[in-house]
């Protein structure tokens, strides 16, 4: 593990991701770069657990665009193989793999000042973090959404204290759920349900950046 004493001594890579934030851009729903992320984890301990896989796609101007995307696999000290039924990794196979400090210099360098967005996002950025505390770096700086938030904003959510998984969002939107249980593909499906919600909210109201932030139950929030 890599140890960096002080601010002035942090990793140039964590200095880089630090400088996409130091001037204020005025962003709307047609210029922001959204990426949607998920991770696959050897468990749902966030302090114990680790990640073994990471996938992004982004959206930029209501567009998926395919070539912005990335997927990481990380090597593991430790392999929970009960979880090999659901995500399929392996620890050994000729995967390329990387080792923590190095994914996350590869994954800030990707998404920059990007706005993240998940489906119950809280518990991606938070395995995320973790990486980053075991390097003894910051948290994460940039925004995020939650696709499970957001689409109780839309008039098909029927129940606003339910909290919908991936694959029920799958059957409501009517979204075939190719590679599911991989980061990338859920990543992927979790794009389309994102400009699904976008579609279903501008139907009915205006939408603008700023309201897909408003919560006025603060729940699920980062």
């Amino acid at each position: 593990m890599f140890v960096w004493q002080g601010n002035k001594n942090y990793p140039n890579f964590w200095k880089d991701y630090q400088n996409h934030f130091k001037d204020k851009k005025k962003y709307d729903l047609t210029n922001a770069r959204f990426v949607i992320l998920d991770t696959e984890t050897t468990g749902l301990n966030i302090k114990n657990d680790r990640i073994l896989s990471i996938g992004t796609i982004s959206v930029t101007g209501n567009t998926m665009d395919v070539a912005d995307s990335l997927e990481l696999y990380l090597k593991q000290d430790t392999f929970n193989w009960e979880t090999v039924k659901i995500h399929g990794i392996l620890n050994e196979g000729n995967i390329l793999k990387f080792q923590e400090h190095e994914a996350l210099t590869l994954f800030l360098d990707h998404i920059k000042d990007a706005i993240l967005v998940a489906h119950h996002a809280a518990f991606d950025i938070q395995m995320i973090n973790a990486c980053l505390a075991r390097q003894k770096l910051p948290k994460l700086k940039n925004k995020v959404l939650d696709t499970g938030i957001l689409f109780k904003k839309t008039d098909l959510c029927v129940n606003k204290d339910k909290l919908y998984s991936l694959d029920e969002l799958c059957t409501i939107f009517n979204i075939k759920k190719h590679d599911r249980h991989t980061a990338s593909g859920d990543a992927y499906i979790t794009g389309i349900i994102f400009l699904k919600i976008i579609g279903q909210l501008s139907k009915t109201r205006k939408t603008t950046l700023k309201s897909l932030f408003f919560n006025p139950n603060r729940r699920g929030l980062l």
